[in-house]
């Protein structure tokens, strides 16, 4: 028979009590979601039902609480190039989000700056970025793109690039792709068309997607601050009431190494 890996135990054993957290919370942001996206709120704007969830006003129901379950899905990976921020940062911010997803490019643009600045800068914050690709395949190839100019460094600046104010009415067909990463400063576009059609991308993209889905994510973006769902691009003192909060009450990220992207 077989040997049990222990290893892999271990990580079933970790899996089932995310599992169990998630559970508990995942009917969070599927509420807010759905809230948003009641038929009445979604035929006055010509965007798309879960963009629309995303452009919501803060629900009671996305910002009740904290699941001390949920915090566990932050990787605080040093090594990991589609996040930025310290690896022990008292908070970390798991960000579900869509290259296609207009609410996603406003949040990148007139709100993520600002909380880099203020909090990842000083070491309080830790960004994480998970591929939550939901409006077909421009997402699902701008998604393995992105993760591609990671290989190389360059993930963050080809977020910049794709998230640029009418960056995505230009589609991310294969040609646009090259553009993103020649502008994002990726050296080897070669290397970057390869890394982005491998199996690794596609396995990447599939993985952070399924955690989304896990959380019952219906809407882009999604976020959670250490355990706090939070469903869409809210206005910026909600992120920093969010941040604050969790600083204040964050425990010591036990061996969980130094280290930034």
């Amino acid at each position: 028979m077989p040997k049990n890996d222990p290893k892999n135990g271990n990580k079933k054993s970790r899996n089932i009590a995310i599992g169990a957290g998630v559970a508990v919370a995942a009917a969070l942001l599927g509420v807010a979601s759905y809230t948003a996206t009641k038929p009445a709120d979604s035929s006055s704007h010509g965007g798309t039902v879960k963009e629309e969830a995303a452009g919501a006003a803060p629900s009671t129901e996305s910002q009740a609480g904290v699941y001390p379950e949920l915090e566990k899905l932050a990787r605080r990976d040093g090594k990991d190039p589609l996040a930025q921020g310290r690896a022990d940062a008292p908070v970390v911010m798991v960000e579900y989000a869509d290259f296609k997803c207009g609410f996603c490019g406003k949040f990148a643009r007139d709100t993520e700056p600002g909380l880099v600045k203020k909090y990842v800068e000083d070491g309080t914050l830790r960004i994480e970025w998970r591929n939550f690709p939901i409006f077909g395949a421009d997402s699902e190839r701008a998604a393995r793109a992105a993760w591609a100019a990671g290989r190389q460094g360059r993930f963050w600046q080809f977020h910049e690039a794709a998230y640029a104010e009418g960056s995505k009415e230009k589609g991310f067909g294969d040609s646009r792709l090259k553009e993103l990463a020649e502008d994002a400063g990726v050296k080897d576009v070669d290397r970057f068309v390869t890394d982005a059609g491998s199996d690794a991308a596609k396995s990447a993209v599939k993985k952070d997607q399924e955690e989304a889905y896990g959380l019952g994510a219906a809407a882009t973006p999604s976020f959670v601050i250490n355990g706090r769902p939070i469903s869409g691009a809210q206005p910026d003192q909600v992120f920093h009431q969010a941040i604050e909060s969790a600083a204040k009450s964050a425990k010591p990220a036990a061996g969980k190494g130094k280290g930034s992207e």
